[in-house]
């Protein structure tokens, strides 16, 4: 029974992410390959030490992030830079802060050098996004979900 649930969990969020691949090519320009989710996934690993989709830890939660204006998650304490941010989380807003976190939110409380990489940082924002279709996040906020 635990394989059957494990596989379809992951089948959905394969599917998940490759949709969200689908939908956030523009973020690749001219002769750029388009993100890889799983690769994507690989790399959040890196963000697990401070962040955890569906809950608060030392940084916010992930799940809900496209769409939400930075510093705005109720219930956690973000930086005063990072409130005074007009930005609402997308692709290009989160490749330019994961580029380099401290230069561009000078004061925020992420101490994170950041990613060089623009692949990287594109593979890693797809799986942000398929991340935030997944089960495990619609759970977690089912009134966003629901249609």
């Amino acid at each position: 029974m635990w394989a059957r649930a494990s596989s379809r969990l992951w089948c959905q969020v394969l599917i998940a992410g490759l949709a969200a691949a689908a939908s956030i090519t523009a973020v690749a320009g001219p002769g750029q390959q388009a993100p890889d989710v799983l690769r994507g996934e690989q790399l959040y690993g890196r963000c697990m030490g401070c962040h955890a989709p569906a809950y608060d830890s030392v940084g916010p939660r992930h799940c809900g992030l496209f769409g939400r204006r930075a510093g705005s998650l109720p219930g956690y304490a973000f930086s005063a830079a990072m409130k005074a941010q007009p930005w609402v989380w997308n692709a290009a807003t989160l490749d330019r802060f994961l580029a380099a976190p401290l230069a561009a939110v000078p004061g925020t409380s992420m101490t994170y050098d950041g990613i060089a990489d623009a692949r990287e940082r594109r593979d890693l924002i797809a799986y942000l996004r398929a991340l935030d279709a997944s089960p495990q996040c619609r759970a977690a906020s089912p009134a966003k979900h629901q249609e």
